[in-house]
């Protein structure tokens, strides 16, 4: 009776959220009902103030937030964004696949999808509609960042590094990026879409052609913004030769605020300024994101107390198959279908995923597993904000962007699930 009950809650409570009530709020006054029913009402408030003050999860988002908001004070991600933009404006006959994929590694380093799909969407979109499905698709890249939510949620889970999860991670999602670029590449091929004299010349007369051409990019703004992407990668890789010079391994934190240093000098800003925005992001970052993990947290423990994560494990337990499953295409539908992987990704991690040895698998790869796939749901989803933000660029409607993107994406999912 306890299970069916808590299986009762939580169907409501992502119903609610794929309604588009507050996921926050959902998440939080489910987990706690649960709790109540369960007995345990005191572990409510156990869970939210453990996660509230996690020794790696806040300083590690709140620094990447941080690092996002002087990028955008010192626009050094419009630098980036006009530097890939004008590379693909002159490679027409490719634009749908260079879209994409320029998309999925810009959003690395501008870790918003709607803010990636805005930047890149609002030069390339009006050159060929056909690139606002393109660019919506490319909105998962963030999935591999260091900065991501979800990969410091799967590294403190699994008690590895940062980037640990990040490099086990990235050849299947890249492998997957190029598959959905192909996929989405056949469909407008099928489509017969492409980038027409004709409307090149129509937009010419617009002026909305000439926009990369007008904008001066700053090749240092430029690079400012992969700065600690680099610092990361380089400094995880093991190099010998680092070793030997006394270079050590640089955590996520140190590496934002080193990359915020550079876009001050590079920019030439105001410190005080920069600092500001700096701390405004930081904030940013706890009452969003550290919010949203906390209330999962919640969540997770209420499914707990009604023995809804001792049921689905037993149910998994003997297979690996179904884990598998279960972990990719349950957060790539929810997304679908709410416009948001990370409440279906967090609740499968945080109450699933600590128990994959149990049927074969590790925490990274599943976690990843299910955390990738919700962001690649979202990508498909007409109810997301990159979504919308393209479908208004494009001036269709957002479902006419998820009809395009649908099979490429699933294409992609599956891809992944193969992969791991």
């Amino acid at each position: 009776m306890m299970q069916l009950t808590g299986g009762i809650i939580v169907i409501i409570a992502f119903a609610a959220i794929i309604r588009k009530y507050e996921t926050r709020t959902v998440l939080l006054v489910a987990g706690a009902l649960m709790c109540f029913i369960g007995g345990v009402m005191g572990q409510f408030m156990d869970s939210f103030v453990k996660t509230m003050i996690h020794g790696s999860l806040v300083p590690t988002i709140c620094t990447v937030m941080g690092f996002a908001f002087v990028m955008k004070h010192t626009e050094c991600d419009q630098h980036l964004v006009h530097a890939l933009s004008g590379l693909i404006s002159k490679s027409h006959a490719i634009i749908i696949p260079l879209a994409m994929l320029v998309t999925w590694w810009l959003n690395i380093a501008v870790t918003s999808a709607a803010g990636a799909a805005a930047a890149i969407g609002s030069i390339l979109i009006p050159a060929l509609i056909a690139a606002g499905a393109a660019i919506l698709a490319g909105t998962w890249g963030s999935a591999i960042s260091p900065g991501n939510t979800h990969v410091a949620f799967i590294s403190k889970m699994a008690n590895v590094d940062v980037m640990f999860v990040v490099l086990e991670t990235a050849l299947p999602a890249i492998i997957a990026s190029l598959v959905v670029a192909v996929s989405l590449t056949l469909v407008a091929a099928f489509r017969k879409e492409g980038p027409s004299k004709a409307r090149q010349e129509a937009l010419a007369e617009q002026g909305t052609a000439s926009i990369v051409s007008k904008f001066k990019v700053n090749g240092l703004k430029a690079m400012a913004p992969i700065v600690p992407l680099v610092i990361l990668v380089v400094t995880n890789l093991n190099i010998a030769a680092l070793k030997d010079m006394g270079i050590a391994k640089v955590s996520v934190p140190a590496a934002m605020i080193i990359g915020c240093v550079v876009a001050l000098i590079i920019a030439r800003a105001n410190p005080q300024e920069v600092t500001k925005d700096f701390f405004k992001g930081m904030g940013d970052a706890y009452g969003s994101i550290i919010g949203l993990i906390i209330a999962a947290a919640v969540f997770t423990k209420g499914m707990q107390a009604m023995g809804l994560t001792d049921a689905l494990l037993t149910y998994m337990k003997d297979s690996q198959s179904i884990a598998k499953i279960a972990g990719s295409f349950g957060p790539f539908i929810i997304a679908i279908l709410s416009g948001s992987g990370d409440a279906a990704a967090l609740a499968f991690n945080g109450a699933i995923t600590p128990h994959a040895a149990s049927f074969g698998m590790n925490m990274v790869d599943l976690g990843s597993l299910a955390q990738i796939s919700g962001a690649i749901g979202r990508s498909t989803s007409p109810v997301a904000g990159a979504a919308i933000i393209c479908a208004s660029l494009a001036n269709v409607g957002p479902m006419e962007l998820a009809k395009r993107n649908i099979v490429p994406m699933l294409v992609g999912v599956i891809t992944f699930l193969i992969l791991f």
